[in-house]
């Protein structure tokens, strides 16, 4: 039996005294963290938001196999932040869908939910119609022509079924149960809440695709209301995807249970703890950009090398050569020999001691 089939579906219950002590604990972390990020100032927090979305997109789509370009996930919220990259890439239709879903989750929390803005979303995760080769409803609650709705794995013939959702005839009054649930202010913790409206919406699976992509984004919805911030600097998505096996195995424990869900809801806030503590990578990450430019600050740097350095500070994949230079500035190679020569002299490059056939350099710690 699933959970959906109880007859007291959905009144959920858990552990208080369990989860009471796990919430405790992090509400203190998202305060700490709010406090440290209040005391960098609007255009690092900027920064930091710009780098948390992009893994909140970035990993939302790889728990459900989806890779998208980072650079590109980048551009797009720098857009709309309103942060100046000085060039911005051709975006596929598909990665402004699942940008416009994310910020628009994060940054009107205090909208309603409605059913309308749900297909909203999963329209925008799906802009041809089609998952894949395959056509899917798109905008509207999956229909009969779906058939069961079922996470199964295992080769053809040999299937195991993990869940099967509640048929496509109760999806209207399922999602009016929710959507009136959600929107209700009760006596209810917004980071716990934010943890039933995950489980409850994964598990009414209401659209053909795209239910674990908008379920993540009810849940960080409810978890920028906690904190009554749009900014957000951590990544419950990220962390997810790190711990994605005991995602999925904690998910079916729960939905083949009773309506005690204490163990879903003890990994969700368990896991959002870990994600807190995550950002910490990223607060250093930000301290040692806005360090760098304080201790450069009224120094002369170009266009170009003021975005590469960016680069470098933000992460650069791979190794940094003069060609790599030429191709992302769209320059000459003499051009930007100049441009990296320019900054080994001062110091602010300098070569790397393993050899190669190219010649790569790095940013030295200053």
């Amino acid at each position: 039996m699933f959970i959906h089939e109880r007859k007291t579906w959905p009144n959920f219950t858990w552990n208080q005294k369990r989860v009471s002590a796990l919430l405790v604990d992090t509400r203190y972390l998202q305060g700490r963290l709010l406090g440290r990020m209040e005391a960098l100032g609007f255009k690092w927090r900027e920064e930091a938001t710009l780098q948390s979305l992009t893994q909140d997109v970035l990993k939302t789509c790889e728990i459900e196999g989806v890779a998208l370009d980072a650079e590109q996930v980048r551009s797009s919220i720098a857009r709309r932040l309103g942060i100046d990259m000085g060039f911005f890439p051709h975006v596929a239709r598909n990665v402004e869908g699942i940008v416009e879903v994310m910020m628009d989750a994060t940054y009107h929390y205090d909208i309603p939910l409605t059913a309308e803005r749900l297909f909203d979303w999963q329209a925008a995760l799906f802009p041809t119609g089609r998952s894949g080769m395959h056509h899917i409803t798109v905008g509207g609650w999956r229909g009969e022509s779906s058939g069961p709705m079922q996470v199964v794995s295992g080769p053809v013939g040999r299937e195991k079924i993990h869940f099967e959702a509640p048929v496509y005839e109760r999806l209207e009054a399922e999602m009016d149960r929710f959507v009136n649930w959600f929107n209700t202010n009760i006596e209810m913790d917004l980071v716990l809440k934010s943890s039933l409206a995950h489980f409850w919406f994964i598990t009414i699976h209401p659209f053909d695709d795209g239910n674990g992509r908008i379920a993540r984004a009810i849940s960080d919805m409810l978890l920028a209301k906690s904190e009554k911030n749009t900014q957000r600097f951590y990544s419950m998505s990220s962390q997810i995807q790190r711990e994605r096996s005991t995602y999925y195995k904690i998910l079916e424990k729960c939905q083949k249970g009773t309506l005690d869900i204490t163990s879903w809801v003890e990994w969700f806030l368990g896991c959002l703890k870990r994600a807190i503590e995550a950002s910490d990578e990223t607060l250093e990450a930000i301290l040692a950009k806005a360090r760098f430019w304080e201790n450069h600050a009224g120094e002369p740097f170009n266009d170009r090398q003021h975005s590469m350095i960016n680069r470098l500070l933000n992460g650069f994949e791979g190794k940094l050569t003069s060609s790599k230079w030429a191709k992302i500035k769209k320059c000459s190679q003499d051009t930007a020999l100049r441009d990296i020569n320019n900054l080994v002299e001062r110091e602010i490059l300098t070569k790397e001691s393993a050899g190669g056939r190219s010649t790569s350099y790095i940013l030295l710690n200053r």
